[in-house]
Parts: C-alpha cells; sequence; structure tokens
C-alpha cells in the first residue's frame, strides 16, 4: 500500500525529524513526559522483561540479581525504554502493571496517545537520536538519562491524527508480521525436511529396495544390509586441544591462531574472529590442525554439542582449543561423511544421551566420541550419496537464501513504514481498513 504526502511541510530543524507537516507542533518530549521514578519490589509488582517485542512479563533467560527489592515501579500505560546502547530497541507501552531494572526509564505520558507514542518511540529514527544523548565512559556502550532525553524534539500532530497513525500502523505492521512468521515458518519447515533428508541418506541410503537388517545399535536401528556398524575408533583417531591459561613463564612461546567452540560452527568454521594462544614450540604438531580434520565441539549447549565441520586448512599452521576436538578418519571413512552422520538426528540423539549435563551446558568425552556407532558403506556409495546430498544441498540453500531475504525485506519494509508515519513523511488520514479486516476500535463500537 502507498500513502500520499502532506500538502505542506516545515523545516524542523532537527536532522532525526527533517521536514514535518506543516500543522504539527513542534515541542520537547520533557513537556509531554514525566519520569516515575519510585522504586517498587518484585514481590509486590510483577517482574517485567524490557525487549524488542515490547513490555513482556519476565522472561526465563533473564538475568536475575539479589536485589529484587530495588526496581523501578511501572504501571500500565506508561513507556518503557532500555536506556543502555546495548539494548537499542528494547522499549515498549506497558500493558501491565509491574517493576523492572534501574537501568530502564520509565515514562508517565501527558496529552500524547498511548499506542501512537508506542510506535514513535520504537522507530529507528527516534532510537537513533535517543542513543545520541546517552553518555558513557565507553566509546561503544553509553546510556541516556531522562534529564537529557527530554529536550529531543517531536513532531506531534493532534490527538485525532496520532490515533489515526497508530491504527494505520497496528494493522500495516500486524499484516507484515504475519507475513514474516510465514516465512520463518517456511525456513523452519525446509530446515526440517532438510534434517531428514540426511538422517535418511546417512542410515538408509538412496535406494528404497536394498535388504536392510538390524544394526545392532537400540537408537539406530535397522541399516543397509550390505554396510558395516562399528564404533568410530575403528576408522579414525581423535586429537584434543590445547588448554587456555597454560602456565609458560620463563619459557620461550610462540604466538598462534586457533580455533574455539565460537569458530566451530554447524558445516562451515566462522573466521570472523581468531583469537591466538602462547604455546611452546614443542606443542605447535601436538595441536595443530590438518586439513581433512573433522572438528567436532566438545560442549556448551545442546545446539553446539557435537556441531562440527570439515577443516580445508584455511590457515596454517593453525590450533585447536581443548573443547574442540579433531578427528581423523582413515581411508575407510571419507570426512565429509563423518560430517554429515554428527548432523543426522539419530547421532544428535547418541551424543545428548552420552554427555554429561549441567544447567543449560553439556560436555561429551572423548571416548564417547569414539564409541559413536557409525554405519559404513564402501567409500564409493559414501561418495554417491554425499554427492546426492550436496546437489539437496544447494536447492535447499536456494530456497532458505530467498525466504531470509523475503524476511529481510518486509521487516525494512516495516521500518521504513512506521518512521515514514511518524515524522509525517507519509499522510494516513485518509486511510481505511477493510471492511473484512476492522481494526479493534471499530470491533470495540460495533459491540
Amino acid at each position: 500500500m502507498t500513502f500520499p504526502c502532506y500538502p505542506k511541510y516545515k523545516a524542523s530543524g532537527f536532522l532525526w525529524l527533517g521536514d514535518v507537516p506543516e500543522h504539527w507542533t513542534l515541542k520537547r518530549l520533557g513537556h509531554y513526559f514525566e519520569e516515575r521514578r519510585e522504586r517498587a519490589s518484585d514481590t509486590e509488582f510483577e517482574p517485567l522483561s524490557v525487549t524488542k517485542n515490547g513490555i513482556v512479563p519476565r522472561l526465563e533467560s533473564a538475568a536475575k540479581t539479589q536485589d529484587g527489592d530495588n526496581r523501578k515501579k511501572v504501571l500500565a500505560g506508561d513507556f518503557v525504554i532500555n536506556s543502555r546502547s546495548d539494548r537499542k530497541g528494547s522499549s515498549g507501552l506497558s500493558p501491565l502493571d509491574g517493576s523492572v531494572s534501574l537501568i530502564c526509564t520509565v515514562l508517565i505520558p501527558a496529552g500524547l496517545h498511548g499506542p501512537y507514542i508506542h510506535h514513535l518511540f520504537r522507530s529507528e529514527l527516534f532510537q537513533e537520536e535517543y542513543y545520541r544523548w546517552g553518555k558513557g565512559i565507553v566509546a561503544d556502550l553509553w546510556s541516556t538519562n531522562f534529564s537529557d532525553m527530554k529536550n529531543i524534539v517531536l513532531g506531534v500532530p493532534s490527538e485525532e491524527e496520532q490515533t489515526q497513525i497508530a491504527r494505520v500502523l497496528d494493522h500495516e505492521t500486524a499484516r507484515i508480521d504475519a507475513l514474516i512468521e510465514e516465512q520463518q515458518r517456511l525456513i523452519e519447515l525446509l530446515k526440517e525436511k532438510r534434517q531428514a533428508v540426511i538422517s535418511h541418506a546417512v542410515t538408509k541410503g538412496l535406494d528404497p529396495t536394498v535388504s536392510m537388517k538390524e544394526s545392532g545399535v537400540e537408537w539406530l536401528g535397522e541399516v543397509p544390509a550390505h554396510w558395516v556398524v562399528g564404533p568410530l575408533r575403528w576408522y579414525a583417531t581423535i586429537q584434543g586441544g590445547i588448554a587456555k591459561g597454560k602456565d609458560y613463564e620463563g619459557r620461550e612461546t610462540v604466538s598462534l591462531p586457533y580455533l574455539r567452540v565460537a569458530n566451530v560452527q554447524n558445516g562451515f568454521v566462522d573466521l570472523t574472529e581468531v583469537k591466538e594462544i602462547s604455546v611452546l614450540e614443542s606443542e605447535v604438531e601436538r595441536y595443530s590442525l590438518r586439513s581433512g580434520d573433522v572438528l567436532m565441539n566438545e560442549g556448551g549447549d545442546n545446539d553446539k554439542l557435537g556441531r562440527g565441520t570439515v577443516w580445508q586448512g584455511q590457515i596454517e599452521p593453525c590450533l585447536h582449543q581443548n573443547h574442540v576436538f579433531a578427528i581423523r578418519p582413515n581411508d575407510l571413512l571419507s570426512a565429509e561423511w563423518l560430517t554429515a552422520f554428527t548432523q543426522c538426528d539419530q547421532a544428535r540423539s547418541y551424543f545428548f544421551l552420552s554427555s554429561k549435563q549441567s544447567t543449560n551446558l553439556a560436555s561429551i568425552s572423548a571416548s564417547n566420541v569414539m564409541s559413536l556407532a557409525l554405519p559404513i558403506p564402501s567409500v564409493a556409495e559414501q561418495k554417491e550419496i554425499l554427492s546426492v546430498l550436496n546437489e539437496g544441498r544447494v536447492a535447499h540453500e536456494e530456497l532458505v537464501n530467498l525466504a531470509t531475504s523475503t524476511v529481510e525485506f518486509l521487516q525494512e519494509r516495516r521500518s521504513a513504514l512506521i518512521s515514514a508515519a511518524v515524522t509525517g513523511k507519509i499522510d494516513v488520514r485518509g486511510w481505511q481498513p477493510p471492511a473484512s479486516e476492522p481494526t479493534p476500535e471499530l470491533v470495540e463500537e460495533a459491540v
């Protein structure tokens, strides 16, 4: 949907606002808001989380402190914004009474329509202006206080027009959000289908008519009758990595790049940030990676556990930390086959069941990794199956990339629409909701 511009504009004198409709009022934020500074306890006022999706009951993943009595009080209708620059976009109009962290700023609106504020203050243009007023001792981390925030100049239409802008944005963003959710569901379905294809191919093969046999491993089930099933230690050796923080005081060392868990992703090595570690010259060979090694994460959360890929020798020499295993296959096992198998559902289940669980973290020993039951076809059949999987991977990635690009486009469209509406670059006064999609206000009026 496209919208016209307003008939006449005037210069606001502020970069973030630009030209605004001639009839809009220019006033400082402090004219419309007071800061709520009342302290509250999370035992009396429900703890809330200030997220990029708005204000919600405290998330399970949120950091919890022992200072629950020292929080800020929030009442429904207040606008709450996280003042730290590393939480940019975390804000919203609260639908709930509750309490938030002291790092947040709680605003009491006076004379502005709540839903309009919600869109205005969450727009990218306002967020950038808000954090521009911040102060701090770290170049990329600072906070914005209300004493500074209140000096930001707003372009404000009439309350009737605020209400109309909010109605339009509520409707249009809900429509865009539904399209985004649809694409995100498609991405998840594509990933699930890809995972199922890999799991079937590396445990059942490509020929649906082939004779099957029991593998003798409960979690693996049946495999093609001509395949061999044996522990990984029959087909590979494993190399542990170097521990960080070893004491080499007074001894001559060399500094070399090394891979950490963060570098070893599912199917690729992320070399965006490769750190270096000091080691003795005599230890370099012991901890060096070789092209063709299968990298595997020893621990982390359950998504990282057993995650891995084939090392192609992108950096020479390169070491690896002790939380990353380097598995070195022999001539009977393709490195790519091992990597594909460790991605399948059956292997993921084995890693989980064989790991030590601690809170949200897990780790698996080298011994348990090498005890992984591995179904092995001939090297020629391994290559054939991998070739088919690779062709499917290319098609899968194209579809995922297309859906991902669509999500990014819709998100950009959503952001641009909000910014244009709340700064008066588009005139939405003549908009009416489709008859089949009445806004909540119209539904309430009809009732």
